[in-house]
């Protein structure tokens, strides 16, 4: 996270009552979580070995670790383009990255099916209102996973997401567009933090 997670909560005084967090990886951000006090957690991650691979580290009361590929859509047959990093995969083909990161190389695709949120919630018999922080961080779609929250977006108020000013992959959802769809929910973005290569993170909260 550019912007650290302590932070927000310190300068808009708010401590999540959970956090459904797309993009897990190696759930990097776990220790930030549960130093502010939150200790539910779902944890959504595309690849299906950093699922196999962490598992161990949730304790499935609590927090959960699910596999799912999301998107604004269900039975999407896509390639998920894995990097040799893991972090930078994505299901949208390498755009200026590659210019920006030439050591980021695409080592596998794999076919794969997307998911929408509110599916994969209610397969799992997850409760959305305990729910009312997001933070996405898929590699360009992350308007598409929103958009695939549906009627559970109503219970999220912080919302915490990478976002794009370029075409850092190709067709990816730009930083316009969410603040536009956002918008439409009441969302305001209060912090945004870009590094030099038209990507960064972002922070919205939605108006009282």
């Amino acid at each position: 996270m550019l912007i650290e997670f302590s932070y927000l909560c310190q300068k808009y005084q708010f401590t999540p009552k959970g956090i459904i967090h797309i993009g897990a990886h190696d759930l990097e951000e776990m220790s930030q979580y549960l130093y502010r006090g939150v200790s539910k957690i779902v944890w959504v991650e595309g690849n299906p070995d950093l699922v196999s691979k962490n598992s161990h580290r949730v304790d499935g009361a609590n927090q959960k670790l699910l596999h799912g590929l999301v998107y604004s859509e269900d039975d999407k047959e896509v390639e998920f383009n894995i990097t040799n990093n893991l972090q930078s995969s994505s299901i949208l083909e390498f755009g200026k990255h590659k210019e920006y990161h030439p050591h980021v190389d695409l080592v596998e695709s794999r076919k794969m099916t997307t998911t929408r949120v509110d599916s994969l919630l209610e397969k799992n018999e997850i409760n959305p209102e305990e729910f009312d922080f997001v933070n996405l961080d898929i590699q360009g779609v992350e308007l598409q996973a929103l958009k695939g929250f549906g009627k559970y977006l109503d219970n999220i108020k912080y919302i915490y997401t990478e976002v794009n000013s370029g075409e850092v992959y190709k067709n990816n959802d730009s930083i316009e567009d969410l603040d536009l769809f956002l918008s439409e929910f009441g969302f305001k973005r209060v912090e945004t933090e870009m590094t030099p290569f038209e990507w960064g993170d972002a922070f919205y909260i939605r108006k009282k």
